[in-house]
């Protein structure tokens, strides 16, 4: 199992707002096992910016903490998973809790415009 995993980062941790993150972790899994770290700046954020570019890094999967539920649309559209609600902890932490099946997930949507619920059109 190969994954690349992207994570939204503030302060060396998980960042609590993916819209708002100072980087993003890329995480490269092979069998399981973290191989390696890697750590971008992202471009600036505008609606839609960050899902186009973590795919175009080939990230598989994204934890996130909260993000609003367009952002989790756009990711969904370029065949990347998304897990929201993920704890406030650092890149390594997640993953390792991710593959064992311990990641406690408390799927945190922000809210921006709840009135506003999309759910795709499945063509």
């Amino acid at each position: 199992m190969n994954k690349l995993i992207a994570i939204p980062m503030a302060a060396g941790k998980l960042s609590a707002h993916f819209g708002h993150c100072e980087a993003f972790a890329f995480v490269d899994v092979n069998d399981s096992k973290i191989v390696k770290v890697i750590s971008f700046d992202p471009p600036e954020h505008q609606p839609g910016t960050y899902p186009r570019w973590v795919a175009a890094q080939g990230a598989t999967d994204v934890l996130a903490g909260g993000m609003g539920p367009q952002a989790v649309e756009l990711f969904n559209q370029f065949g990347i998973n998304v897990f929201v609600g993920a704890p406030v902890k650092s890149a390594e932490e997640l993953v390792d809790d991710f593959l064992n099946d311990r990641l406690t997930l408390s799927a945190n949507y922000c809210d921006h415009d709840s009135d506003d619920h999309h759910h795709g059109h499945h063509h």
